[in-house]
């Protein structure tokens, strides 16, 4: 049974991952090189459980035992040693993911299940690592994981029934839904999503239309909440340049190749929300929709 659950990576995912785990009483060792980064979740979980207070989601009581259920760590070792589960939240690059995942190899129990929450990286790949092929898999969560139903549980070539089964369990008892997939690049949720922010790109690169234009048409056209350069700009436009490349290698189809727009403005360090400007600029917040001054007519 799994109760004491290791989250590594304290940013935007980790610490959405991290709350919901300990919201639902599980024990979380939620670990982070930065003693910064640390505090800044922590603060980050305390205002997102305000926010379910004032909602009426969460009484006063839940939002201070859901902050108990939490440790941090820096040392990874103390960190993931008596761990059931460890999901791995860290950034989206496969030689950083191979490192961490021989370590845990080494670190946890052998029947301690390793997950990833990549959003294209082989698990499969990610698991050859390791001497626990069967126990590797992928928790693949949505932004904002506290509210995002979906989980896109990810087996690998050898990612066993029982590990994929618990795991599916386990997503459920999070209050999630979780949907099984097999291990190819993207997976559904980004082969799907990033061909279409990608076009999006194209179609304002080659001046089809403006920021605003196409979101617009998107959004009360295709009833989308949100348009897909708004979305590109949360996600991240590194994380975006990040998984069309894992897609164009995988497939060798050019349909996946990143537009040169999306790979200037990464270059140019114009990475959307976390850069405070993507496609649109965020000097007064994420809920006045400004495009940025490089696309304004």
């Amino acid at each position: 049974m799994i109760k004491k659950v290791a989250i590594i990576g304290s940013g935007t995912m980790g610490n959405g991952i991290a709350h919901t785990f300990a919201q639902n009483n599980f024990q979380v060792s939620l670990i982070d090189v930065s003693d910064d980064a640390l505090k800044k979740a922590l603060i980050t979980i305390e205002k997102n459980l305000d926010r379910q207070v004032v909602k009426g989601v969460i009484s006063d009581g839940d939002k201070s035992k859901t902050l108990a259920n939490i440790q941090t760590f820096n040392n990874l070792k103390e960190g993931v040693g008596d761990a059931d589960l460890v999901v791995e939240a860290a950034s989206e690059n496969l030689e950083t993911k191979l490192k961490i995942f021989k370590e845990l190899d080494n670190l946890t129990k052998p029947e301690t299940i390793l997950a990833s929450n990549t959003s294209s990286i082989s698990i499969t790949k990610i698991a050859s690592i390791t001497n626990r092929t069967d126990r590797v898999i992928g928790m693949h969560f949505m932004n904002p994981v506290p509210v995002m139903k979906l989980v896109e549980v990810i087996r690998g070539y050898s990612t066993s029934n029982e590990v994929t089964n618990t795991v599916l369990e386990l997503s459920k008892s999070l209050s999630k839904s979780p949907v099984e997939v097999n291990d190819y690049p993207g997976f559904v949720a980004n082969r799907i999503l990033m061909p279409m922010i990608n076009e999006a790109i194209y179609t304002l690169f080659e001046g089809v239309a403006g920021v605003a234009e196409i979101d617009t048409v998107m959004k009360l056209g295709m009833a989308h909440p949100m348009g897909p350069l708004q979305l590109a700009d949360f996600i991240g436009l590194d994380v975006c340049l990040s998984i069309l490349e894992v897609l164009h290698k995988g497939f060798g189809n050019p349909k996946y190749a990143p537009c040169p727009l999306l790979v200037n403005m990464v270059a140019a360090g114009k990475k959307g929300v976390k850069s405070g400007e993507g496609f649109y600029s965020y000097d007064h917040g994420t809920k006045d929709l400004i495009v940025a001054e490089k696309f304004r007519k």
